[in-house]
C-alpha cells in the first residue's frame, strides 16, 4: 500500500518545471485530480503504516466482514445446489425454476428491506446499521438451521429464513461500504474501500470450503453445518460494532462536530489537530455537509433527485451496481453446478473441489486488483474488465458448445479437451472479474454519492443489485436448463455494451476527497471534467498559487 500511495504523488505528475524565484513560483506540476487534495498529498505525504494507521485498518476490517457475510451466502447456496442431501430434502434440482425460486427468496427480502436502509443508517449511524444487519442475519440463520425440525413445512421455514437473510444482507451490505469509505484516510480511500469487496470472495471461500468439508457427513448434517456457520461473520460485526468509532461525517451532520474533529485528528492527522488532512476535511465538511439535510428525515428522498448533479450521481451508482451483476459473475456464483454440468463436470465431489479452488483464485486476484484501483483509476478498470469478461465468454461459449456437440454425436465419447478448456475459461473469467469488478463493485457506487444521498442512495444501489440478481436467479437457471451453453453469448455481447456505456458516461473519482467530487458532478460533462488534468503552480511550501486546466500534452487550455 505504501508504494501505491507514493505513486499517487509521483506518477500523476506529467512534468515539473522550475520557475524563476522572483515570481514566487517554485515548481509547476501537471496532475489528475483536485488541487486541494494534491496539495495535501505534497505538503503532508500520508504515513500508511504506523500504530494509528493499523488501528484504522482493523476498524475497517470489521466493516469488511459485512461484505464477507454477503459472499458467504452467495457461495453457500451455489454449493448447496451441489449437495444431493439438500436437493433431496427440498425436492429441487440444480437448475430450473424451482432452484431459482428457492435461491431468490433472499432477493425478495432485499427488496422489502430497501425502505429501511436509509433510515437505519442515517438516523442511528453507520455502525448501528451494521449492528442491525448482523442481528437480522443471525436470526435468519437460526430460522434456516431449525427447519430440519419442522415436519409440517420445512421448505417454507427455510425460505422464510432466506427472506430474512436477504433483509439482513441488504442492510449490512449498505452500511458496511458507507462506514469504510467515510472512515478511510482520503489518500488511500480507494485502496481500502476496494479491499472491502475483496472480502466477498473471502466469505465465498469459507462457505465453499465448509461445504466441501461437510459433503461426506451423514444425513442432513452435510448441508446443515454450513448453514449454521453462516452466522460467523455477521456475529463478528454484531459484537465488534459496539466498540467502533462512528463515522466522522455522520457525527458532524448530527451535531457532534467535536467528535468528528477528534476522529480526524487521531486517525487522519496522527494526533495533530493542525494536520493538512484534518484542516482540509473539516473545511470541506463545513462547505458541503448539510446539517439539516434530507438524511435527517427518513421519509425524504428528494436529495437523490434535487438537481442534475444528484441524478447523475445516482445513475452512476445504480448502473455500476447493476453492471457488476450482469457481467456474468452472479449466475456463475449461484449456479456454478449447472454451468459445470454444461462443461461435462458431473461428479459432485469434483465440483465441490472446483468451487473452493475458484473462490481461492477470486481472493488472490481481487486482492491484486484492489491494490491498483488508485494507480490505474476507476474508469480504465471498469472499461477493460468488461472487455476482458466478454473475451472470456467467447472462450466459454466455444468450448462448451464444442463439448455439447461432441456429446450429442457420441454420448459415450464426448470431447474431454473441450470440457477442460470450458472449465479453464470459467476460471479465467473469474480471474478477470476479480481483478476489476470485485474491488470496484463496492467502492465506486458508494463514493460517487454525497453524504446527504449516501444511505438512501445505497438503498437504490441495493435495489439495482437485487434487480440484476433476480433476473439472474429466475432467468439463468431456466435458460441453462433449456438452452445450456447457448445462454452464454448474452453475457458476451452485454459486457461490450457495458464497456461502451462506462466509457461515455462514467466519471473518474480517484485523487479527490468525497466532498471534492461535487465539482465533477456539477460540470456540464462530468465524465470529461473528471479526466481533465490541471497545471499547479507551487511555492516553496507546496502551496498552490495558480491553477490552469491543460490538455493531454500538458498544454494550457484557453
Amino acid at each position: 500500500m505504501s508504494e501505491n500511495i507514493e505513486k499517487n504523488v509521483v506518477t500523476n505528475v506529467d512534468h515539473v518545471d522550475h520557475v524563476d524565484e522572483d515570481k514566487k513560483i517554485h515548481a509547476v506540476k501537471v496532475l489528475l485530480g483536485d488541487e486541494t487534495f494534491n496539495q495535501a498529498m505534497l505538503k503532508e505525504p500520508p504515513i500508511p503504516f504506523n500504530a494509528i494507521a493499523m488501528q484504522l485498518y482493523l476498524i475497517s476490517i470489521v466493516g469488511f466482514c459485512c461484505s464477507t457475510s454477503n459472499g458467504f451466502d452467495s457461495s453457500m447456496f451455489g454449493n448447496l445446489l451441489n449437495n444431493n442431501g439438500f436437493l433431496n430434502f427440498f425436492s429441487v434440482e440444480s437448475v430450473g425454476i424451482n432452484a431459482g425460486i428457492v435461491s431468490s427468496m433472499n432477493q425478495i427480502g432485499s427488496v422489502v428491506a430497501i425502505p429501511f436502509i436509509g433510515p437505519a443508517l442515517d438516523t442511528f449511524g453507520r455502525r448501528v446499521g451494521m449492528f442491525i444487519g448482523g442481528a437480522i442475519i443471525i436470526v435468519a440463520t437460526i430460522i434456516q438451521g431449525l427447519c430440519i425440525h419442522n415436519h409440517t413445512n420445512p421448505t417454507g421455514q427455510f425460505m422464510g429464513g432466506r427472506f430474512f437473510m436477504g433483509m439482513g444482507i441488504a442492510i449490512i451490505s449498505s452500511a458496511g461500504p458507507c462506514y469504510v469509505v467515510e472512515v478511510s484516510h482520503p489518500a488511500y480511500r480507494g485502496i481500502v474501500t476496494g479491499f472491502y469487496n475483496v472480502f466477498w470472495p473471502v466469505g465465498a471461500l469459507v462457505a465453499s470450503s465448509a461445504n466441501r468439508g461437510c459433503l461426506n457427513l451423514p444425513g442432513d448434517q452435510s448441508w446443515l453445518v454450513p448453514v449454521w456457520i453462516q452466522m460467523m461473520f455477521p456475529g463478528i460485526v454484531f459484537v465488534a460494532s459496539y466498540f467502533l468509532p462512528e463515522s466522522p461525517r455522520w457525527n458532524y451532520c448530527n451535531g457532534k462536530q467535536d467528535a468528528a474533529k477528534a476522529f480526524l485528528t487521531k486517525y487522519h492527522g496522527n494526533g495533530n489537530p493542525e494536520s493538512e488532512w484534518v484542516k482540509l476535511q473539516m473545511m470541506e465538511y463545513e462547505a458541503h455537509l448539510e446539517l439539516e439535510g434530507a438524511d435527517k428525515r427518513w421519509w425524504d428522498y428528494r436529495a437523490l433527485f434535487r438537481d442534475r448533479a444528484s441524478i447523475y450521481r445516482l445513475l452512476c451508482n445504480c448502473f455500476v451496481s447493476l453492471f457488476g451483476q450482469w457481467a456474468g459473475n452472479g449466475p456463475v456464483s449461484y449456479f456454478l453446478t449447472g454451468v459445470l454440468e454444461t462443461a461435462g463436470v458431473t461428479n459432485s465431489t469434483v465440483r465441490a473441489d472446483l468451487f473452493a479452488a475458484m473462490n481461492a483464485v477470486q481472493c488472490i486476484f481481487s486482492f491484486a486488483g484492489a491494490a491498483f484501483v488508485d494507480t490505474w483509476g476507476r474508469r480504465p478498470m471498469l472499461i477493460w474488465v468488461n472487455v476482458g469478461c466478454s473475451l472470456c465468454w467467447v472462450g466459454v461459449t466455444a468450448a462448451a458448445g464444442t463439448y455439447a456437440q461432441s456429446k450429442a454425436a457420441d454420448p459415450n465419447n464426448p470431447n474431454k479437451v473441450a470440457s477442460g478448456v470450458a472449465v479453464a475459461m470459467i476460471y479465467l473469467f473469474q480471474v478477470v472479474y476479480s481483478i476489476g469488478w470485485t474491488p470496484l463493485q463496492a467502492l465506486y457506487p458508494v463514493e460517487v454519492l454525497s453524504f446527504e444521498m449516501r444511505a438512501k442512495g445505497m438503498a437504490f444501489s441495493n435495489m439495482f443489485v437485487t434487480i440484476g440478481t433476480m433476473v439472474n436467479q429466475f432467468g439463468f437457471p431456466v435458460a441453462l436448463q433449456n438452452l445450456a451453453w447457448k445462454t452464454y453469448p448474452v453475457f458476451l455481447i452485454w459486457c461490450l455494451i457495458q464497456a461502451g456505456l462506462i466509457y461515455w458516461f462514467i466519471p473518474e473519482t480517484k485523487n479527490r476527497t468525497l466532498e471534492e467530487l461535487d465539482e465533477i458532478f456539477h460540470a456540464k460533462n462530468p465524465r470529461k471534467a473528471s479526466t481533465q488534468k490541471k497545471r499547479l503552480e507551487l511555492d516553496n511550501d507546496a502551496n498552490v498559487i495558480g491553477v490552469q486546466d491543460v490538455d493531454n500534452k500538458g498544454e494550457a487550455i484557453a
